[in-house]
């Protein structure tokens, strides 16, 4: 997918959601400041949830509500620290829980997540456009 103004994103967004229908665990990769926080906003605001979006970073994981009464987490690992402290945060069981858990960062955890889930790469084009791409692993 892309480039993508940062005005095509619920476009593209919309994309996404309909490409990773059936995965509850999606990872957004991408270098600080490519825009994944921004991304999973609007990913968010597809399925339904509404409010306020921020970043967990300094809380690693926020938890938002969508009208279907369905549970979406959305976790930023940037400063975690080890697999420990996912375990602490009692991350398996957000992963198994069957909400949607939009990681940011998962390469902190590798070895903790499933075989099943939705990887979005995001890549900076220009200074208002983003190159996306997308995988599923079933």
């Amino acid at each position: 997918m892309g480039p993508h103004h940062i005005d095509d994103l619920p476009k593209a967004a919309a994309e996404l959601v309909k490409q990773g229908e059936g995965h509850t665990v999606w990872l957004l990769k991408g270098e600080m400041g490519s825009g994944k926080t921004t991304l999973v906003k609007q990913i968010v605001e597809q399925l339904g949830v509404e409010g306020t979006v921020s970043s967990p970073t300094f809380s690693i994981v926020n938890q938002y509500g969508n009208t279907n009464g369905r549970v979406v987490y959305h976790f930023d690992l940037y400063r975690l620290k080890n697999e420990l402290e996912a375990f602490d945060i009692g991350l398996e069981e957000y992963l198994n829980s069957g909400s949607v858990c939009l990681i940011e960062w998962p390469e902190k955890l590798e070895k903790l997540l499933p075989d099943q889930y939705f990887e979005v790469q995001i890549e900076p084009y220009d200074l208002l456009r983003r190159k996306i791409y997308y995988r599923r692993h079933d």
